[in-house]
C-alpha cells in the first residue's frame, strides 16, 4: 500500500512520444551533499523511464562510497574549496577554476543534458556556471538552514532553488526559491514505511552517527558516557556507532574492553537496516541525517558540530528540537557523565522516548523528493513538449 504522503505529479500525462530526460547532478565532498542527489537522480529514474543521469562529483573517497553500485554513470572534476583554507590554498583553488568550467563544459557538450542540478560543494559552481552559458536549465538545492558559499553565489543564475528548512529562503530570490525539504534515498524512505513504530528493542539499542566523515570528539564522548553511565544499566544497551574511518579501531577496542556489544564501522553502506534497528541516535545535526532518522521517527540527542560554517548544524537542528523530538548539546557543555545521564534518563523512560519518537516524525518532509520532481519537470515541460516529450505521472 502506498505511504500516504505520497503523491502524482502535478503535470498532466501528454499524447506524445517519449522523451527520455538527460539529468547531470552535480556535488559532493559530504554524505550530506551526495545522498539528497542520489534521491534525486533514483527518483527521476523510476518515475520517468529512460532518463539518464550523469554524476559529477569530486575524488574523495566519500563520493566513490556513497555513489558505489547505483546504477547511473559517474565522473570527476578538478575543483578544491575556498572557504577556510589558508592563501596559498585559496590562490591553487582559485587558479583550477579556469579548467574546472572548461571540463565541465566538455562534460556538458557531450552529455547533452535536459536539466543540470547541484546539491552543494565546491564542485558546483563551475558546472553550474558552464550549463548556465551553453543555456542548460539549471537547479540547485541547500540543505542546510544557511548556505554555503557554492549555493550563495549559484542562487544568483540557477533557474531554480530548493531549500530545506523554514527561513533558509531568506538568502536566495523569493520568486524563483521553493521550500521543499530534503530529499531523502528511496531505501530509506521505503523501510521506513515498512518498520513497526512499536517500541522497543529488548534491549534497547544505541545508534552514534559522527557523519559520513566521522566525528573524533563525539566518539570520545560516547566512550566515555558508556563507560561511567551505560555499564551501570541492566540490560546494557546494544550499541551501533559509525565512526569515520580514523577512529574505527580504537573505538571497536574500547567497547571490547567494557564488554558491551557494539557493531561498529567507519561507514555504513546500508543506512535504512541501521535506522530500523536504532530506539535512541546521538548524533550532528547534519541537515541529511536530520531529513532521515526524522521519516523514521527516531528520538535523537544532537551534539552539532561546533566549526560548522556559519554554526548552521546548531541552527539545522533547532526545528527538531522545538518540535520535541530531540534534546540538543554544544560540545563545549558537554562531557561523558553529562552525556552518558542523558542516554540513560532517555532509554529508562520509554513514555518519553515514544513522545520524542512521534515529535520526530511530525516534523519529517518525506514527500520533498516528489516536490523537486514536480518543480523541475514543470521547467522542462515547454522544452519537452518542443519535442515531442511525455510528462509521466507518479
Amino acid at each position: 500500500m502506498a505511504a500516504p504522503w505520497r503523491r502524482k505529479l502535478s503535470i498532466e500525462m501528454k499524447d506524445t512520444k517519449d522523451h527520455n530526460i538527460r539529468l547531470i547532478i552535480t556535488g559532493g565532498g559530504t554524505g550530506g551533499h551526495l545522498f539528497p542527489g542520489v534521491a534525486l537522480a533514483q527518483a527521476m529514474m523510476r518515475y520517468r523511464p529512460g532518463c539518464e543521469v550523469l554524476y559529477i562529483g569530486t575524488e574523495r573517497k566519500v563520493d566513490k562510497t556513497a555513489l558505489a553500485g547505483l546504477g547511473f554513470t559517474i565522473t570527476t572534476i578538478r575543483s578544491q574549496g575556498i572557504k577556510g583554507k589558508s592563501l596559498p590554498a585559496k590562490m591553487k583553488a582559485v587558479l583550477q577554476q579556469p579548467n574546472a568550467l572548461l571540463e565541465s563544459v566538455r562534460i556538458i557538450r557531450e552529455f547533452k543534458p535536459d536539466l543540470v542540478f547541484g546539491v552543494g560543494g565546491y564542485v558546483t559552481v563551475p558546472v553550474i556556471l558552464a550549463a548556465r552559458l551553453l543555456g542548460i536549465t539549471t537547479c540547485i538545492h541547500e540543505q542546510n538552514s544557511i548556505p554555503g558559499l557554492a549555493n550563495r553565489l549559484l542562487g544568483y543564475i540557477a533557474h531554480r532553488i530548493f531549500v530545506s528548512l523554514p527561513g533558509s529562503e531568506k538568502y536566495f530570490p523569493a520568486t524563483k526559491t521553493v521550500l521543499s525539504g530534503n530529499p531523502v534515498r528511496s531505501s530509506i524512505i521505503k523501510a521506513a514505511g515498512r518498520m513497526d513504530r512499536k517500541l522497543y528493542h529488548d534491549p534497547l539499542t544505541l545508534l552514534i552517527m559522527g557523519g559520513s566523515q566521522g566525528a573524533r570528539r563525539l566518539n570520545s564522548l560516547v566512550l566515555e558516557a558508556a563507560e561511567k553511565s551505560l555499564l551501570e544499566m541492566s540490560p546494557r544497551p546494544n550499541i551501533i556507532h559509525q565512526t569515520g574511518e580514523h577512529d574505527v579501531a580504537q573505538v571497536r577496542e574500547k567497547y571490547s574492553e567494557l564488554g558491551m556489544n557494539a557493531r561498529v564501522q567507519a561507514f555504513f553502506s546500508d543506512m535504512a537496516e541501521v535506522y530500523s534497528q536504532a530506539d535512541l541516535l546521538i548524533s550532528r545535526a547534519g541537515a541529511t541525517t536530520l531529513a532521515e532518522l526524522t521519516v523514521f521517527h527516531k528520538p535523537v540527542i544532537l551534539v552539532p558540530y561546533p566549526y560548522a560554517a556559519d554554526n548552521h548544524q546548531e541552527i539545522n537542528g533547532r526545528y527538531l528540537v522545538e518540535a520535541g523530538g530531540g534534546r540538543m548539546f554544544n560540545q563545549s557543555e558537554l562531557d561523558g557523565k553529562k552525556l552518558g545521564q542523558e542516554i540513560r534518563k532517555l532509554l529508562t523512560d520509554t513514555k518519553l522516548l515514544a513522545e520524542m519518537a512521534e515529535n520526530s516524525g511530525k516534523a519529517a518532509k518525506p514527500e520533498a523528493t516528489e516536490t523537486i520532481v514536480n518543480s523541475c519537470m514543470e521547467l522542462l515541460k515547454d522544452k519537452l513538449e518542443e519535442n515531442n516529450g511525455k510528462i509521466l505521472a507518479f
